[in-house]
């Protein structure tokens, strides 16, 4: 049987990651399993997820997937890079999954192979360092050092999901083989097309209040209670004055005088935009400035960033991914969590990172709409669904 990852954060799912496990499925057999690395409730875009964990792992086993596995939040909330390094250790320690299946706005595994080896390739830190010292954001001088190495062939870099594509192909190891689904429908933060629509068009409409609006394009109606960071705004404004420099240099990605000036727009700003905006310039990418903010309401320092995930906690699973994890049992390469209580198995080390995620999802429960009690991960075990 053929078990092929995909990573996700499933923020909401919806009607495209279906049709992404269902293509999936036509390209490997019926039979071959699904198992999902995804974020738990922080997300790479630096905010809550719209829902907990648990419900999303839930969702997306109704919708096909067969196994969720949790891609813990310091690289849940990191950049690409280090997103889908985590995500793919987590596929990969699993030690049964023999393909990743990935969505790209190109779906060509040439041209996203092509980028992936040049990023890789000795020549590209001079070129990416020529780019930089043109006052180019490092986005745009990530791509022109490419363009200056492989010509047009890194235009496949201008769209977000190659991107990360891309990083899942520098990160992924001899023994999975790659599997690229054309995106449909939608781009990535637009308006519905082709009857599909964006994560971030579906936020909008089920934050706003207007699950009716979103329902053609989720697979099931939405009956939870949506997160919205917002609500933790005050408090957030409250850390980042409270912050001293010291505190803020702790921080992830924070050098080059980033975290002085952070703390001086968390001194200036009554908003959280606010405070993005008066943090970032060219330098300083709007998304980096966000992923630092959110490190600083966490509490989490780069100390905080273990080098390899130390674990594979088991969010939810279905009767087929019952059957994958008694492969895992047998072949994993690191302990496996289905149920709270194996916490006390871990090493010191692992052990550090699941409180440290209690943390994270005790903070996450004051974005919600009625404030949820802490401790939930000591508490919650995985969903189960019966197979389809």
């Amino acid at each position: 049987m053929n078990i092929s990852g995909i990573i996700a954060e499933y923020n909401p799912f919806h009607s495209g990651h279906a049709r992404q496990i269902a293509e999936t499925r036509r390209l490997l057999g019926e039979d071959a399993a699904v198992v999902c690395a995804m974020s738990g409730n922080w997300v790479q875009r630096a905010d809550c997820a719209i829902a907990d964990k648990w419900t999303r792992a839930a969702v997306a086993l109704k919708g096909g997937a067969d196994l969720v596995l949790e891609l813990p939040t310091p690289w849940a909330i990191s950049s690409a890079e280090r997103f889908a390094r985590g995500a793919v250790e987590v596929l990969s320690a699993a030690g049964v999954v023999s393909h990743l299946s990935f969505g790209s706005e190109s779906g060509s595994l040439e041209e996203l192979r092509a980028a992936a080896v040049c990023l890789d390739s000795q020549a590209y830190p001079s070129a990416l360092r020529r780019a930089l010292d043109q006052g180019l954001p490092f986005p745009a001088a990530r791509q022109e050092a490419v363009r200056a190495l492989i010509g047009p062939a890194a235009d496949v870099l201008s769209a977000p999901n190659n991107n990360l594509a891309v990083e899942y192909l520098r990160a992924l190891p001899g023994s999975m083989e790659a599997v690229a689904i054309p995106r449909t429908g939608a781009g990535h933060d637009q308006a519905p097309a082709a009857g599909f629509a964006s994560a971030s068009w579906l936020r909008g409409r089920l934050r706003a209040g207007y699950p009716d609006a979103a329902a053609p394009y989720l697979t099931g109606p939405w009956t939870w209670e949506t997160a919205d960071l917002v609500r933790c705004e005050r408090a957030i404004l409250a850390r980042l004055r409270s912050m001293t420099l010291e505190q803020a240099e702790a921080l992830p990605d924070s050098g080059d005088g980033l975290a002085a000036r952070l703390l001086a727009a968390g001194k200036a700003a009554t908003t959280l935009e606010e405070v993005y905006a008066l943090t970032k310039t060219r330098r300083y990418t709007h998304a980096r400035v966000r992923r630092l903010v959110l490190w600083a309401f966490l509490g989490l320092t780069a100390a905080d960033r273990p080098e390899h995930v130390p674990y594979l906690r088991v969010l939810g699973f279905n009767d087929r991914g019952r059957a994958v994890l008694r492969e895992m049992w047998k072949h994993a390469r690191l302990p496996i969590l289905t149920k709270p209580a194996h916490v006390r198995t871990l090493s010191p080390a692992a052990r550090r990172l699941f409180e440290l995620e209690d943390r994270c999802t005790d903070l996450y429960g004051l974005c919600l709409p009625t404030a949820a009690p802490g401790g939930r991960e000591w508490t919650t075990n995985p969903a189960i669904l019966p197979f389809k």
